[in-house]
């Protein structure tokens, strides 16, 4: 029996893609291992999103002395890149065809799959979750967008999104299977369906039919989308099972960096549009990337960005620092200085710090769904609103607890389980 080890970079549609690739490799008999010493062969599932992550990927690729398969992002996007040349290759619309790739390359060859056409392997391979109860849906592959900082559009390509009957047939395998979250992931959920006559609201209302106890969470949506349903939007968190949680990418505040950027809405629109949510969605999380020091960006632009994050007090920042990827219109414009840009990030990065409200969830009480192994024995559940708890426990995953939160942190709340609670409990 052949041994794989798989390491996965990057975001849920990756490892969506992963899981499927073990299911594969472990129905036709291959062992996966924890430990890559163990291995006869390694699949590496990139990501091209940011540029040390990639660096980070080559660096280790170079140190490994066995047969490697580069599967994802980086080689669908860099097909050719001359370190790749004499590795396999795998693209991610072809990741139904692992198992071949895998056994040619144990056997001395080297393969190049990567054909991008059409919207690839199908919804129906078996796969081996990494999380047993957390199911990842991709809904799509490849965005409307051509935003010139994104180097992803050269892997995943234009939108091609997966039929409807299909996502909602895998949600409910999975649900009967004992999942208790599902994750709908793409590079853009919000573009679902705009291609095949069809939307992200009427598959979420599609799957929400199903008369079982589960959470969703819904994957990032760009701006531009959210505002042409948001009054949908809102009444689909309404339902308990919807994870009150919005991934809305704003990347800037300042309108002329998001034309560079070519992005599809303006500030007024963007703020108009959380606003609404807001209202209408009450104490819910949104969660916003912004790229620091894109090039020429002014102080004065900076500071747009930094009166937005103070106007909107975004309870989760993922926040990056601008590098050219090859290949992007971003990449042929005139940088700014890298102590600028460093800089930048890290006042954006206390900001944050200060605006966050993580501090009046202390003394909250209610239900988690716990969803991960955290550190040090302990566990890590979600509330309705997709806060992070982290709890002691033994044998909870997957169970609800009702909890009260002692302590805040930047990124997390620590909660503890609260067995006997014959008090009321208090609405937020």
């Amino acid at each position: 029996m052949k041994k794989v080890f798989i390491k996965t970079y990057g975001c849920a549609h990756n490892q969506a893609d992963s899981e499927s690739m073990t299911g594969q490799l472990v129905q036709e008999g291959f062992k996966i291992v924890e430990d890559i010493r163990k291995a006869d062969v390694v699949i590496i599932n990139t990501c091209t999103v940011k540029d040390p992550a990639e660096k980070k990927f080559f660096s280790e690729l170079s140190k490994i002395k066995k047969p490697v398969v580069v599967a994802g992002c980086i080689p669908q996007a860099d097909r050719r890149n001359v370190v790749l040349k004499d590795y396999s290759l795998i693209g991610i619309k072809q990741i139904d065809k692992i198992c071949e790739v895998v056994s040619q390359t144990l056997e001395g060859n080297i393969v190049h799959l990567l054909d991008n056409n059409g919207i690839g392997a199908g919804l129906d391979l078996p796969r081996i979750r990494r999380n047993t109860i957390i199911e990842i849906i991709p809904i799509s592959n490849g965005c409307l967008g051509y935003c010139s900082f994104c180097k992803t559009k050269f892997a995943r390509g234009e939108l091609a999104s997966f039929k409807e009957e299909d996502i909602i047939k895998r949600a409910r395998d999975a649900l009967n299977e004992g999942v208790k979250e599902i994750w709908l992931t793409s590079e853009d959920t919000g573009a679902y369906g705009l291609d095949i006559g069809t939307s992200l609201p009427k598959l979420l209302k599609s799957i929400l039919l199903t008369p079982k106890d589960f959470k969703i969470r819904i994957g990032m949506i760009n701006p531009e989308h959210v505002k042409n349903y948001c009054d949908e939007l809102i009444q689909i968190y309404k339902d308990p099972r919807v994870f009150k949680f919005l991934h809305i990418p704003v990347q800037s505040g300042n309108d002329r960096i998001l034309r560079l950027m070519k992005r599809l809405y303006t500030i007024k629109e963007f703020k108009n549009t959380v606003k609404k949510i807001k209202e209408g969605v009450p104490k819910i999380t949104i969660s916003t990337d912004i790229i620091c020091g894109f090039p020429s960006e002014t102080d004065e632009e900076f500071e747009d960005t930094l009166n937005l994050v103070r106007e909107l007090k975004f309870p989760v920042i993922n926040i990056s620092k601008f590098y050219a990827r090859r290949g992007t219109i971003a990449a042929k414009m005139k940088p700014l200085n890298s102590m600028t840009v460093k800089e930048r990030s890290k006042v954006l990065s206390i900001l944050f710090t200060k605006v966050s409200e993580h501090k009046k969830w202390v003394g909250w009480r209610g239900t988690v769904l716990i969803n991960e192994r955290g550190k040090n024995g302990t566990f890590i559940g979600r509330n309705d609103f997709y806060k992070p708890v982290i709890v002691k426990g033994k044998n909870i995953l997957g169970k609800k607890l009702d909890v009260e939160v002692v302590r805040s942190n930047r990124d997390y709340l620590e909660g503890k389980n609260q067995k006997d609670f014959y008090e009321p409990k208090k609405e937020y």
